[in-house]
């Protein structure tokens, strides 16, 4: 007779009878999103755009703002009306919150650490590569935006803080998790990396040495991300790389 059937109540186990296991939760698919999320945030992004120089722009008539104050202001609301588009669209379509949706999580302070002090490093190895590839030199746009102490104040704030977030949120948060599924960590990583340079060719006249230089500090930021698994150290080491790049670049235009 088999033992279970002596006690049909018997709890699972009992009788030396080993039960079934439960399956484990699914895990659930990372990123979530996919290319067309991706290509329509892109798409979101032109028209919020717009929306932010018409707004600017509107401003002036009722508050008289120097242009380099302008543009500052425009791409602080281009940045705003953006994610607020990609926030909507993990909320309604997913249900999903947005900063943790890009990566946004909590790291080490060892890590925090290491990648704040890494971004100087590699910005002083991107500035000796640039002298060994002999860059052109460029006059960049903010330039002229050096006036006043307020409007280096705010340069300041949006080359060191809003833009390194913006961007690490939007490529190696968004668009770095996409390519990785897809082709693979290193592949993803470096493509990413090639990405971000080819944006940035329109700021350095579409020059070949600035186009490496910055992919080459995509693709650092974008190994910071991967091993940590938060776009929290991408950000800091950007803002680190900016931070450096930015100062050199007031103490020069102060000894021309």
């Amino acid at each position: 007779m088999n033992p279970t059937d002596q006690n049909p109540t018997a709890p699972p186990g009992e009788f030396g009878v080993n039960p079934i296991p439960n399956p484990p939760p699914a895990i659930p698919a990372e990123p979530f999103f996919d290319y067309a999320d991706f290509f329509l945030f892109v798409g979101l992004s032109i028209p919020c755009l717009l929306i932010a120089a018409l707004l600017v722009r509107g401003l002036r008539w009722l508050v008289p703002l120097r242009e380099p104050i302008r543009l500052l202001l425009a791409q602080s609301i281009w940045y705003f009306l953006a994610f607020g588009c990609l926030a909507a669209l993990f909320r309604f379509r997913y249900d999903r919150p947005f900063w943790r949706s890009l990566g946004w999580r909590p790291i080490s302070v060892g890590a925090a650490a290491g990648a704040i002090l890494a971004g100087p490093f590699l910005a002083l190895v991107v500035g000796l590569l640039g002298s060994a590839l002999r860059s052109p030199e460029i006059n960049l746009p903010f330039e002229q935006m050096l006036g006043s102490t307020s409007t280096k104040v705010l340069l300041g704030i949006l080359v060191v803080i809003l833009g390194p977030v913006a961007e690490e949120l939007a490529f190696r948060g968004f668009l770095m998790p996409l390519l990785m599924r897809s082709l693979g960590p290193v592949t993803g990583v470096i493509l990413t990396g090639i990405i971000f340079g080819s944006v940035h060719g329109y700021e350095y006249q579409w020059s070949w040495q600035y186009m490496s230089l910055i992919s080459l500090a995509g693709c650092v930021f974008g190994w910071a991300r991967y091993k940590t698994g938060s776009t929290v150290a991408s950000s800091l080491m950007h803002s680190t790389f900016n931070l450096m790049q930015f100062a050199a670049f007031l103490v020069q235009s102060r000894t021309l």
